[in-house]
């Protein structure tokens, strides 16, 4: 990890250079074609368009084939330059010196901040893929799992010990979910998991953490710094909420569905591991009538 970190810190740092790079490159074009445009209009509209192009092939086909359209482009100013000096002697057209090497810099600048983007998207994609794997991660509702669940509640329940602060989780369950699954659709399903997972984080705070720590019978978890009482305020909160957001879904309008909320506090005494504050919860569940 600490080295993913340090590649990652490297990439960032690579990318935002290259960007800062480009603005630079891309202020000098300006100020240069602002201080010709009255003599050198049209070629410097010609130009610009060819540099676009130019910044493109970079991008699509690669830095060995942006360097060497970037030199053709380079060598043809130079024959047009010959040409203007050889068929007008009085005419040698410095201003526009500018654009022999800005395209260059344009194409190199963006394709370096590029590549690193994509390498920096890669190391997200890699690490989403491990928090999948080691079950930390769901991945189609972006919520943590049980795994997490059980080691945030451990931290909880230390702040808890240290600072005397209340620590709750609420329990969320869909009502009589067995004998409605055979009535439902992989798609339903999948829309229904969804939607009570936005409504759960809608209705929470930031500094409240979300899980999913069963898909085969859908239960959510939520940790709390709060009493029973405050709890049960935010779990009535959701139950509105999803009232509310499932009759404006169209998938989902037909279907009767109600949650149900439990909610625990950790107890020192009576609880002695994080699986007893989650199993207090879901026990409580079967009281929400």
């Amino acid at each position: 990890m600490n080295n993913r970190a340090k590649n990652s810190n490297k990439e960032t740092w690579l990318t935002d250079i290259y960007l800062i790079a480009f603005l630079m490159t891309v202020s000098g074009l300006a100020l240069g074609m602002a201080a010709t445009q009255i003599h050198y209009l049209m070629i410097n509209v010609s130009f610009l368009a060819v540099t676009i192009c130019l910044i493109l092939f970079t991008y699509f086909w690669g830095i060995i084939t942006g360097l060497l359209l970037n030199l053709a482009f380079m060598f043809a100013q130079v024959l047009i330059v010959i040409y203007v000096s050889q068929t007008h002697a009085d005419t040698v057209a410095w201003g526009l010196t500018f654009w022999l090497f800005l395209p260059l810099l344009l194409s190199v600048t963006f394709y370096g901040m590029t590549v690193h983007l994509r390498k920096l998207q890669a190391d997200n994609v890699k690490l989403r893929s491990d928090l999948v794997e080691r079950g930390a991660f769901d991945e189609s509702t972006n919520l943590r799992t049980t795994v997490s669940f059980i080691e945030d509640t451990a931290v909880f329940t230390e702040t808890n010990r240290r600072f005397n602060l209340p620590v709750t989780t609420m329990i969320i369950r869909i009502r009589y979910f067995q004998e409605m699954r055979s009535m439902i659709s992989d798609a339903q399903l999948s829309a229904l998991l969804q939607l009570v997972s936005e409504t759960i984080k809608d209705a929470m705070r930031t500094n409240d953490i979300t899980y999913l720590l069963d898909r085969a019978n859908p239960t959510w978890g939520v940790l709390l710094f709060t009493d029973s009482k405050g709890a049960n305020i935010a779990g009535q909160r959701i139950k509105e909420n999803f009232d509310k957001a499932l009759a404006t879904t169209d998938s989902l309008a037909t279907l009767e569905v109600r949650l149900v909320v439990g909610v625990a506090s950790w107890d020192s005494e009576k609880m002695k591991n994080p699986y007893d504050l989650m199993n207090a919860g879901i026990k409580e569940t079967e009281y929400d009538v």
